[in-house]
């Protein structure tokens, strides 16, 4: 039997799937103010860091308005990790479906798998974007991402991990 991957899931009431989708096109409103480069459309690359404990390269490989975002890894480095290929070639899926007034998100990042070295931080520091600062975007406005370098991760969470 196979690893899973990591998924997890929101619905939001009273959000568009069009809105959703416009929001995972901006990852600096609710993962980080520290990417670097386009990320709104296909092909476009970005890069993430944060402080010196992780940097990412990723591009975007489908942007289906309203029901679909991916993003394929390039490259990654995690300084507390010793294969420094865990999430290189993984894929990064946002799928997106309206019901009834309500949009859900499923986030998987395929590949990111338990056995990886970073799987904790990771999981952790994922279902705080996806499940609270993104929802928090479409909600109020105002999502909850890493500022110049300062976590926004609950401090329980990066407490748990001792790495993020």
């Amino acid at each position: 039997m196979s690893e899973q991957s990591f998924t997890t899931a929101i619905t939001v009431d009273g959000v568009s799937a069009r809105q959703v989708y416009d929001a995972v096109l901006d990852p600096r409103a609710w993962w980080s103010e520290e990417i670097d480069g386009p990320a709104d459309r296909v092909g476009a690359e970005f890069g993430y860091h944060y402080l010196d404990t992780h940097r990412t390269r990723m591009r975007v490989t489908e942007a289906v308005p309203g029901r679909r975002v991916a993003w394929l890894v390039l490259d990654n480095d995690f300084a507390f990790v010793e294969d420094k290929t865990e999430w290189i070639g993984n894929t990064i899926t946002f799928d997106i479906t309206e019901k009834d007034g309500a949009t859900e998100l499923v986030f998987t990042q395929h590949g990111l798998v338990p056995s990886y070295d970073c799987y904790d931080a990771c999981h952790s520091a994922w279902t705080f974007f996806v499940t609270e600062s993104l929802p928090a975007l479409l909600t109020t406005g105002e999502g909850r991402p890493n500022s110049d370098a300062k976590p926004r991760v609950p401090a329980e969470v990066a407490a748990a991990n001792g790495r993020l």
